[in-house]
C-alpha cells in the first residue's frame, strides 16, 4: 500500500503501514483520493528534526480529517502501536496533545516526514504510519532550506499531487472521488502564497534553453549565407546511416554487400583522403526508405567487420546537399523538394531569377559575379607570365582597379 506525492521539487513514494495504523492509514488514503492535499505546502521545516506538512490552508492550524470532510467529526482518536521514529524518512500523523471534546489525543490531516534518524521524543507521542522509500534525497534538500522565524520555508514547497498507488480500504459512504486533480490552487491557498521552489531554475533552464535555440539558428544563419549549408532549416536525413571504426582495407563494394541483406541501397561511400586515397575510417550508407535503415541500425552496431568492432549510428552530416552530390541525387529519387531547396541561392537559379524583373541578386555569388572575378584571374595570370612591358588596354585597367 503505497502513496505517490508530487512536490515542487521532486516526488515522493511513501509506503503505509496499514495492519500496525489502519484508522490513520484509511484517513491518509481517503484525503489523498479526495485530492485534499493538492497544492498545500510544507509549512513547518526544523532542520535535522522533521518537516510537517498537509493543512490546506498552510498556517499548522488547519486541515480536518476523512470523517470532518464527509460531515462528521473533525479529527478522530489517535492510534498508539510500537512502531518507533528510528529511522529517517518515517512519516508520522500529527497528534495535538491537548484534550479536545474530552479526548486526550486526536489527528486531523497533518502530518510530518523525519529528517534525522532515533528521534526517540517523538515515539508514543505521534502515530507512525508509513516510511519513505523513494525521494530520501529529496529530504536533504528540503532540511537545508532557508526559513523565516516561524519555521516556514522562504520558498514554498507545494504538493502539487497525491497518487494512491494502492488501497485495501472501502471508501466511506458519501466519499465522491474526482474525475482529476484541481488545475489551480484555490483562493484562499494563493493568498499568503510565496515563490515556488524550483521555479528560479525552471525558469533559468528555460532562459538556456531559449538562447541556445537562438544561438544555434543564428549560426545556422551564418553558414547558410557563406555557403556551407544550402539552408538553414536543413537537418539530416532519416534513412542515412554513418559508419565509423572501419578496417582501412574495408571497400564500399564490402560494405554495400553486408548492408544490402537490410533493404535498397542507394549509395554506400567510405570516405577517403583526398591526395593518398587512404581510407579514414569511417563511412556513409544511403539507403531507399526508412525502415531498412532503423533495422541496420539496431542490428549492425558493434558488428565484427574485417577484424573491426564498427560503430553505426544515423547520420548528422548534410554534406551530401551540396554540389555534386545534389545533382546525382535527383536522379536517385531523393526527395525532390529538399533537393530543390538546397540550390535556391546558387547560380542554377539564375534563369529563374533573371525572369523576375531583370534581377540578379544573389546572397552567395551571382553568376555574373564569378563569371568576372574567373576573367580577371586569367588576365592576371597573363600580365605576370608576359615578359614585355606593353601599354594596357583600358579593359585591363579597369580590372587592375578592380
Amino acid at each position: 500500500m503505497s502513496v505517490l506525492i508530487e512536490t515542487s521539487i521532486g516526488d515522493l513514494v511513501i509506503d503505509l503501514y496499514t495492519e500496525e495504523a489502519p484508522l490513520t492509514t484509511k484517513n491518509f488514503l481517503k484525503l489523498c483520493k479526495l485530492k485534499y492535499y493538492n497544492f498545500s505546502r510544507i509549512h513547518r521545516v526544523e532542520p535535522n528534526y522533521i518537516a510537517q506538512m498537509g493543512d490546506p490552508q498552510g498556517t499548522g492550524h488547519g486541515g480536518q480529517s476523512i470523517f470532518g470532510v464527509l460531515g462528521g467529526a473533525r479529527y478522530f482518536p489517535a492510534e498508539h502501536n510500537e512502531l518507533k521514529h528510528s529511522e529517517r524518512g518515517t512519516v508520522s500523523m500529527a497528534v495535538t496533545q491537548q484534550q479536545v471534546r474530552g479526548q486526550d489525543g486526536v489527528a486531523g490531516s497533518q502530518f510530518f516526514v523525519t529528517l534525522a534518524d532515533n528521534l526517540e521524543y517523538l515515539d508514543g507521542r505521534h502515530t507512525v504510519f508509513g516510511r519513505v522509500v523513494e525521494g530520501l534525497g529529496l529530504l536533504d534538500e528540503i532540511s537545508a532550506m532557508l526559513c523565516d522565524q516561524a519555521g516556514r520555508p522562504l520558498m514554498d514547497v507545494l504538493l502539487r499531487h497525491t497518487v494512491v498507488l494502492d488501497d485495501p480500504f472501502d471508501d466511506p459512504p458519501g466519499l465522491v472521488v474526482p474525475e482529476g486533480s484541481p488545475l489551480l490552487p484555490s483562493l484562499e491557498q494563493t493568498r499568503d502564497m510565496r515563490i515556488e521552489a524550483g521555479e528560479e531554475l525552471r525558469v533559468a533552464l528555460a532562459d538556456e534553453n531559449e538562447m541556445r535555440r537562438r544561438e544555434a539558428r543564428a549560426q545556422a544563419l551564418t553558414l547558410e549565407m557563406i555557403g556551407d549549408l544550402p539552408y538553414a532549416d536543413i537537418k539530416p536525413a532519416e534513412n542515412v546511416l554513418f559508419v565509423c571504426k572501419l578496417n582501412p582495407l574495408t571497400q564500399d563494394d564490402d560494405l554495400r554487400t553486408i548492408f544490402a541483406r537490410f533493404g535498397e541501397i542507394l549509395s554506400c561511400e567510405v570516405m577517403r583522403d583526398r591526395e593518398t586515397d587512404v581510407s579514414l575510417g569511417y563511412a556513409f550508407v544511403e539507403f531507399k526508405d526508412k525502415q531498412a535503415c532503423e533495422e541496420a541500425y539496431f542490428k549492425m552496431d558493434n558488428v565484427l567487420v574485417d577484424d573491426r568492432r564498427i560503430h553505426v549510428d544515423f547520420s548528422q552530416s548534410v554534406g551530401k546537399y551540396k554540389g555534386r552530390w545534389v545533382n546525382s541525387s535527383r536522379d536517385k529519387g531523393v526527395d525532390g523538394a529538399l533537393v530543390r531547396r538546397a540550390g535556391r541561392y546558387r547560380h542554377s537559379d539564375r534563369g529563374e531569377r533573371d525572369a523576375r524583373d531583370g534581377a540578379h541578386y544573389d546572397m552567395v555569388f551571382d553568376a555574373r559575379d564569378l563569371r568576372r572575378q574567373r576573367r580577371g584571374q586569367d588576365d592576371q595570370k597573363t600580365r605576370h607570365r608576359s615578359s614585355s612591358r606593353r601599354s594596357r588596354s583600358p579593359r585591363r585597367q579597369r580590372w587592375d582597379k578592380r
